[in-house]
């Protein structure tokens, strides 16, 4: 019987994605909104479907998990410590002062005790991660200015959650009863096994992955990664603190592990699925009949908590995180809304008596529709600021070409002259293009093994052989293209040796983040070509031409691995570029005084 039930419920689960995800992508409201409204209309307020909501939210709550472990392994400690100034600076500022303004209306106008309107303005000040990150992914805009920054922010608020969820119980009861003591043995297993998970981390996760990879099952390797995710988020919740900083952790210390695109890519097919449960479960917690009974009081508390948030979150973007008047507007539409860990928060404040159970209800219902209304607000907010809608493009091409030892991706200047050498030499190849007109036009000449289609798809790779070949060039002109289609490459395919064309510094830091160690800068060997020529139109003989330019190249290469270790942080970009051009000026100077000495000599 209870077979029966799991796959009852799992076919109305699965059956409401695939109706109402599809629906909600055709009209550009993205697939978390497609969530949303499948759990309105199978849960208890309209059809009923399914009845059981807080096991399916526990289910769910897993996905989160999941998601903040991936968040971990895209950060290495260095790196985390780099976007300090955006994470404890921009971050911080946003939590307090939005909880400090919520809390005080909470509390002035809504006659709170001040213990409550404290959580509840913490608690309202937090936004939804899960709905911000999956959103930024959906657009292809976390590499963006405000998507760095919305990135940091959320960050801070999970950090910032782990302590107010702690705080909870500390503040007693509404009824101003007795404040719980401070518990010094709960505090010591938190630190424990904080330490624990921190030790374990760098000790013991690296050998069992390496003993688990000389096995070479994917099933055992799957199963390891889910283990060491749940049994860390299960350990910290054992002690009392959220399984998701447990997850975080994990991650954070296998960030620069060997085995973190593997793990990633492990990963990635549940935590897709498990995110679409948790949001499914958001909507089949709204209670649609107490919005039809009190639809003034919930309207008004949800515009009231998306203009305040997005009254005080605009200047802060502005001042704090540095960002256009139009990436501000942007990152406020993402942020205004409530989040996930507000009903972690309001549950335990009504378990402790802080709050009535009709207002943890109510409060529940307006940061439920507030998140439902973050994937029309950032979409209105594209289409208001003219964003450019993609344009349709014909079925991919049928690949069918004999072992190639390269695949290039992207055949335009840079691609056609890689392939031209590679075709002389004999060298097997496969070139990938995503513009029709550039297919067309280099068909034309024949002799290329091109084909169209979008190198950042895995099932295109994989047809072209991508698991046998040796080398993948990125040749494409578009920078965030280019990155997308590395960490596919990076996950998938990690045998793969990838020679990069960048565009710029940021467009290099970004792919040595992911391994490519040597990125080709597209316009520097011809710049320091240019500055050849000139040295020597002003009369400096080739010796001196060609010492003066490789002192230049090998300073310049030097500083861009410098660079990438503090590329998040402008103000140490800034002072390393101004030191090293002291550096370089120096070296010149001294190069001139020894030239000078040795023809005096002669």
């Amino acid at each position: 019987m209870h077979s029966h039930h799991f796959l009852q419920s799992a076919v109305i689960f699965l059956l409401a994605t695939v109706v109402a995800v599809p629906l909600a992508k055709r009209f550009r409201l993205g697939a978390v909104l497609g969530y949303l409204l499948a759990g309105m209309v199978i849960g208890p307020s309209l059809l009923g479907l399914v009845g059981d909501t807080e096991r399916v939210a526990q289910i769910s709550e897993l996905g989160v998990v999941l998601m903040l472990f991936v968040i971990g392994l895209e950060l290495s400690p260095q790196r985390l410590w780099v976007m300090r100034r955006a994470v404890f600076g921009t971050g911080l500022a946003q939590v307090v002062v939005c909880a400090a303004a919520i809390s005080w209306l909470g509390h002035a106008w809504a006659g709170m005790d001040w213990r409550a309107a404290g959580v509840v303005g913490a608690a309202l000040a937090l936004s939804s991660t899960a709905f911000g990150l999956q959103i930024l992914a959906e657009r292809k805009e976390a590499g963006s200015a405000y998507g760095r920054q919305g990135f940091a922010i959320l960050l801070f608020q999970d950090l910032a959650a782990i302590p107010l969820i702690a705080l909870v119980p500390l503040l007693g009861h509404m009824d101003g009863g007795p404040v719980s003591p401070f518990d010094l043995g709960a505090m010591v297993r938190v630190v424990a096994a904080i330490l624990a998970v921190m030790v374990g981390g760098r000790y013991l996760l690296r050998p069992l992955f390496r003993v688990v990879a000389r096995t070479g099952s994917v099933e055992v390797s799957t199963a390891t990664a889910l283990l060491v995710v749940i049994g860390t988020a299960w350990l910290m919740a054992l002690v009392g603190v959220s399984s998701t900083l447990g997850a975080f952790l994990a991650g954070l210390l296998l960030a620069d592990s060997e085995y973190r695109h593997e793990l990633e890519s492990h990963l990635e097919p549940f935590k897709g699925l498990l995110l679409g449960l948790f949001f499914i479960s958001v909507g089949m917690s709204v209670d649609l009949g107490l919005l039809l009974r009190e639809p003034l009081l919930v309207l008004g508390l949800v515009a009231a908590l998306i203009a305040l948030k997005a009254v005080l979150i605009w200047p802060l973007g502005r001042l704090f995180g540095r960002l256009g008047a139009a990436d501000a507007l942007r990152l406020t539409a993402l942020l205004a809304s409530g989040g996930e860990f507000a009903f972690v928060v309001l549950d335990l404040a009504w378990r402790d008596h802080l709050l009535a159970d009709a207002q943890r209800h109510v409060l529940v219902l307006a940061i439920t529709l507030s998140m439902a209304l973050t994937p029309l607000m950032v979409a209105g907010v594209g289409s208001l600021l003219g964003r450019r809608k993609p344009r349709r493009q014909p079925e991919f091409d049928r690949i069918e070409a004999d072992a190639p030892r390269v695949i290039i991706a992207g055949f335009g200047r840079v691609g056609q002259i890689v392939a031209r050498a590679l075709r002389a030499q004999g060298i097997p190849f496969v070139a990938l293009e995503n513009s029709v007109e550039q297919v067309e036009f280099s068909r034309r000449f024949g002799g290329t093994s091109l084909f169209f289609g979008d190198p950042a798809r895995p099932e295109l790779l994989r047809a072209a052989q991508a698991d046998s070949a040796e080398v993948f060039v990125l040749a494409t002109d578009d920078p965030e293209a280019n990155v997308r289609t590395a960490r596919l490459v990076r996950r998938q395919f990690p045998h793969l040796k990838i020679v990069a064309r960048v565009r710029n510094r940021q467009h290099a830091f970004r792919l040595m983040d992911m391994g490519v160690d040597e990125p080709v800068r597209e316009t520097f060997d011809g710049s320091l070509r240019m500055t050849a020529q000139v040295m020597r139109a002003l009369g400096m003989d080739e010796q001196r031409v060609t010492a003066r330019i490789d002192r230049f190249r090998a300073h310049d290469e030097k500083l861009l691995r410098d660079q990438h270790l503090i590329y998040d942080d402008e103000t140490a970009l800034v002072q390393t570029s101004r030191e090293a051009y002291r550096d370089l000026q120096q070296l010149f100077e001294a190069d001139q005084a020894r030239e000078a000495s040795e023809s005096s000599g002669t």
